[in-house]
This record gives C-alpha cells, sequence and structure tokens, in this order.
C-alpha cells in the first residue's frame, strides 16, 4: 500500500475516532476538535464583522449540531469534520448577519444548501490540492525544497538566500528558485492529473 493511502487512511480513522469520542461525550475529543477548527472559524467571523464571542457563539452551536447528529445511527459523514463544521458555521453566521440587518442578501434555504454544497465541494478540492502540493514539495529534494520553503513560507529575501545556500548573488540565486518552482509545478501538475 502506497504511503499516500496510508495517510489517507490514518486521517480517515481519526476523523472516526474523533466523531465516536463526541458521541460519547470524551472530553478529549471534544478538545481536539476545538484545537483543530476554532481557529478557522474564529478567522471567518471575524472577517465577516463579528468577534471573538460571536465565533465562539457560533462554534458551540456547530458542536452541538454534530455531536446531536453522530447520536444518530444513520449519520454518516460524507465529508471532513472540518468542512461539515465550517460549512454549518458558515450559516449560522451568514443568518445572525441577516438578522442583525448587516447581510442584505436573504437567502432561500434552497440557495443556502446550493451555496453550502459548492463551498464544501470548492474546500474539498483545495484540501485535495494543498496534500498534492504538500507530497509534491516533500518529493522535490533539496536544496530546492527548503528553497522554496525559504522565499515563499519564510519571506527570506533572494540575498539572504544565496547567503544561506552559497550562491554567489542574489541573481543565481534567483535562478535557481525559479528552476526549483518548474520542477515542483512539474511534479504537482503530475500527481494532479492522475488523481483526475
Amino acid at each position: 500500500m502506497s504511503e499516500i493511502r496510508i495517510n489517507i487512511l490514518k486521517a480517515e480513522l481519526n476523523e472516526q475516532a474523533l466523531l465516536r469520542g463526541l458521541a460519547q461525550n470524551d472530553s478529549q475529543a471534544v478538545e481536539a476538535l476545538y484545537k483543530s477548527h476554532f481557529p478557522v472559524i474564529q478567522h471567518f467571523v471575524e472577517n465577516n464583522n463579528g468577534s471573538f464571542d460571536d465565533a465562539r457563539d457560533i462554534f458551540q452551536e456547530a458542536m452541538i449540531a454534530l455531536y446531536e447528529k453522530v447520536q444518530l445511527d444513520s449519520f454518516v459523514l460524507t465529508c471532513q469534520i472540518k468542512t461539515y463544521l465550517f460549512s454549518i458555521c458558515k450559516h449560522l453566521w451568514l443568518k445572525r448577519l441577516q438578522q442583525m440587518g448587516k447581510y442584505s442578501n436573504p437567502l432561500s434555504s434552497e440557495e443556502e444548501s446550493v451555496s453550502v454544497q459548492e463551498d464544501l465541494e470548492v474546500m474539498e478540492k483545495k484540501d485535495a490540492a494543498f496534500a498534492i502540493m504538500d507530497r509534491a514539495l516533500n518529493s522535490l529534494g533539496e536544496p530546492c525544497k527548503s528553497l522554496l520553503e525559504g522565499y515563499y513560507l519564510n519571506k527570506k529575501g533572494m540575498q539572504e538566500l544565496a547567503n544561506q545556500f552559497g550562491y554567489t548573488n542574489a541573481d543565481n540565486a534567483k535562478n535557481q528558485k525559479y528552476k526549483c518552482l518548474m520542477r515542483l509545478k512539474k511534479l504537482f501538475f503530475t500527481q494532479y492529473n492522475i488523481g483526475d
């Protein structure tokens, strides 16, 4: 079995364990869900006319909804937990904004479900693309991986990278970064197209 498939299975088993823990009201499962997923909801609410307290309230409502669902034998989660919680929180927050007169697009329940479904699909595609990018970056090898991480993630300048990697000047580091980026794109799109 490939390493990728093993990692996917581990993630699925972890999600199932968290859902079982939530169903049994296990405080560790609840805490793990909170730590993993609340920051995204907080960011969403605070960037959409809300406060930390609003985000906490919305997230707690979503957790209660998920808790009630996992109590049902018929409940099957067809997406990641984070996607499910985000869709509930988004729906609840937009509804609250509408009630406060801060959101003027009244949504019918049909439009809401289509919107949430589209958001779920977009988020799942982004999650898959990020996973592929992570695998591509990890299979890129050194010094390319560290060079690209230094530039894009750590926001280091070309001269600093030239010094770090022993290039004679910033232009040589820039040329190497470009070559590494082209290799990364090739790896990414090869894996991305295999997944389609």
